[in-house]
């Protein structure tokens, strides 16, 4: 299952998608933090720390942060571990990746959610802040993060989701839609940050429906699997790895 459909304005297959993305990112990179701290109105380093605290991060838990970006989910898991030597950050982004450096003293990895370079049972916690419909497969991802936890290891996506009701999505496609990407471009003065925050709008805007994540978690393996809302925008799709847990199923040819 893909997170979305096929975006032609910017490649034009699923297979090309990770290298658009990737020279999205890389290109955007320097600008993002900044971007995401004044589009949020600065309230995301409080909630990501929070939501990990409630969603039973703990000191010592071995933390796998997936799509790591800049860092922003795991710095806010250094002040719940305590330090960051438990902590590994995954990307395919090397522009993103050399943000995150400068930040924390993490153990860094290129790669992609889909084949990642880790042994099975890793992990206790695995994270994923804001990128799930950056990835070419939902059901692909959901099977190595159920390979690469542990048994009773726990997971948390936090995403943003469009809204249900028409007038609140009529005002989350003028703020993301509009309204963000201007704003990126008048305080960065550039292209590169603008484009990225619109693909960031054009991939909420086309994304699965919160039930076909759901789906996907379970049919991955993963059990306790549910759903989160805070103010009907941002989603925390949580799950754990059962501690008896069969394999899940092969892809399909």
């Amino acid at each position: 299952m893909h997170p979305h459909p096929t975006l032609a304005a910017h490649y034009p297959t699923p297979e090309a998608k990770p290298e658009f993305v990737n020279r999205l990112f890389d290109r955007g990179a320097r600008h993002y933090d900044a971007v995401v701290d004044w589009g949020f109105l600065r309230s995301g380093a409080a909630y990501r720390r929070w939501s990990l605290q409630r969603h039973g991060l703990l000191a010592g838990d071995r933390l796998l942060d997936v799509a790591c970006g800049t860092g922003l989910v795991a710095v806010a898991a250094v002040k719940i571990l305590g330090t960051a030597k438990n902590i590994t950050c995954l990307d395919p982004s090397a522009g993103m990746l050399a943000v995150a450096r400068t930040k924390l003293a993490a153990n860094f990895v290129q790669g992609r959610a889909e084949q990642m370079p880790f042994a099975d049972q890793a992990f206790d916690f695995l994270t994923m802040g804001y990128a799930l419909r950056h990835v070419t497969s939902l059901d692909a991802t959901f099977r190595e993060f159920h390979r690469v936890l542990r048994p009773g290891g726990r997971l948390l996506i936090l995403e943003v989701t469009k809204p249900a009701g028409r007038f609140p999505r009529a005002l989350f496609r003028l703020y993301f839609g509009h309204v963000y990407p201007f704003l990126t471009r008048l305080f960065t003065r550039s292209n590169d940050a603008r484009d990225m925050m619109r693909y960031y709008w054009e991939t909420m805007d086309a994304c699965v429906p919160p039930a076909a994540v759901l789906q996907a978690l379970q049919g991955a393996g993963l059990a306790a699997v549910k759903r989160d809302t805070l103010l009907g925008l941002f989603s925390e799709y949580s799950a754990v790895k059962p501690l008896a847990s069969p394999r899940p199923p092969p892809p399909l040819p």
